[in-house]
């Protein structure tokens, strides 16, 4: 057992030091599984640290606690898909909010008198987390497709919500005041929960990497305010650089698709609209062209240059490990090829990041928006595989386009663009990809993998 402060101060000095310079790793793709090593070894000091913490009881109770949170957390990691890594992310973020409100309700049963200062972090904790858990819940049932991804909205939604997340403040300033009643906190988790729910429901799928990297910054408040319940300055700090690290996070993809909080919150981006591009056929006469494996296959094969320009069509249908191998491919006839990554493609921030590098493409491959649309205009073939959004010229002169200002790939720069998509349907913006009528741009419908894989037997055969 430790009993000395200064040890336990000094042992998660080092936790806080580890989550640090975890952070730090994780901004590059090339660290990122060196940053993930080293904040699990913070973690790992931090649990330990405070299991040997002198005057501990019910060790039983928290070595099932923790047999249970590694069983979940090992089976779930190991045996998730990368397609699927949203979803996870989401839950399991949900779960530190839920965690945190659950302390604050256990802090507020058990205490006998309680200072204003842990009043108010024990209703902080309560509301933030609460919020997060069902808000993660929601989200994690959208990217599920348990419930629509598109936004749920009714009349007076806003209003509504407005005036729940009132009545969960009144009853926590009625605690901090000094009623001390059960049901007070019982009554804010269970609006703080239904405002949870209500929050995320009007917010469509193309916004989840805003909605998860928001949700993940109010776990870390909440977490902090845990933290001043508990009197433990490691839950403070580390909380802190959650929530820190969330909110820049989310404000970072809010200026990738050039639009305010607010508005992904409350805009309902995402209805079904009816666009200037009637499905197949514009109004000035051009259609869309559909094209087949082996004319692809041509294009590619003599092709100096290739981008790949992936969305969350490549992960719906896992086929970054045939993209990969499509590249290779195509390598060893001396094409060049690289792939263009979006900040919102996918559904979560650095989606389609994890999912090439799960398939082993090279990092030095991966470009960035920024860094790879001067490349387009002197690049021969641009694959969209499943992007669309992030793809629509409209978002640089369509005022009346949900998505104007967008900053987008320049795929409609290059000599040729061939799209491999599904069908004609419109993306999570609900309107329709001006890049498809472009005379440039020829179709390969289909399922990405089997496309890529029919383009795979092409080029061989060529």
């Amino acid at each position: 057992m430790i009993s000395d402060p200064d040890v336990v101060g000094l042992l998660y000095l080092v936790t806080i030091a580890c989550f640090i310079v975890a952070l730090k790793f994780l901004s590059s793709p090339r660290h990122a599984r060196k940053g993930n090593w080293v904040g699990g070894a913070g973690m790992l000091v931090a649990i330990a640290t405070t299991l040997l913490l002198e005057g501990l009881e019910n060790w039983a109770l928290m070595v099932v606690g923790l047999a249970i949170g590694t069983v979940v957390g090992l089976v779930g990691a190991r045996t998730v898909r990368m397609t699927a890594m949203p979803q996870m992310v989401a839950i399991f973020n949900g779960v530190g909010g839920g965690a945190a409100a659950l302390v604050a309700l256990a802090e507020w049963h058990n205490a006998v008198e309680l200072g204003s200062d842990e009043t108010v972090s024990i209703v902080l904790s309560a509301l933030i987390g609460s919020i997060s858990f069902a808000g993660s819940a929601v989200a994690f049932a959208k990217l599920q497709e348990l419930v629509s991804g598109r936004p749920i909205v009714f009349p007076g939604q806003n209003v509504v919500n407005v005036l729940v997340l009132l009545g969960a403040a009144a009853l926590g300033v009625a605690a901090i005041a000094g009623a001390e009643d059960q049901w007070l906190l019982y009554g804010l988790i269970g609006l703080a929960l239904a405002f949870g729910v209500m929050f995320v429901l009007p917010i469509g799928g193309a916004d989840m990497p805003v909605v998860i990297s928001l949700l993940n910054a109010f776990t870390g408040l909440a977490a902090s305010a845990t933290g001043f319940v508990l009197d433990s300055t490691v839950l403070i700090v580390s909380g802190m650089l959650v929530g820190a690290a969330g909110t820049l996070l989310t404000l970072l993809m809010a200026k990738a698709m050039n639009r305010s909080i607010a508005n992904v919150l409350f805009g309902a981006f995402g209805q079904v609209q009816t666009a200037a591009v009637g499905g197949a056929r514009a109004d000035d006469g051009r259609t869309v062209r559909a094209t087949s494996p082996e004319d692809v296959a041509v294009q590619l094969s003599f092709a100096r240059k290739v981008i790949v320009a992936p969305g969350y069509g490549m992960a719906v249908a896992q086929a970054q490990h045939d993209v990969r191998q499509l590249a290779d491919l195509l390598e060893e006839r001396g094409v060049d090829v690289k792939y263009a990554i979006h900040p919102v493609a996918g559904r979560m921030p650095g989606h389609m990041n994890v999912l090439l590098a799960e398939a082993n493409v090279p990092y030095t491959q991966l470009s960035e928006m920024d860094e790879i649309n001067p490349e387009f205009p002197q690049t021969d073939v641009v694959l969209v595989i499943g992007a669309n959004d992030v793809t629509n010229p409209a978002a640089r002169h369509d005022t009346a386009s949900p998505i104007y200002g967008m900053p987008i790939l320049d795929v409609d720069k290059a000599a040729s663009i061939v799209v491999m998509k599904r069908s004609m349907n419109p993306g999570f913006a609900g309107i329709d990809n001006e890049l498809y009528l472009d005379p440039k741009t020829t179709m390969l419908f289909g399922d990405a993998k089997d496309s890529v894989l029919k383009l795979i037997a092409a080029v061989k055969a060529t």
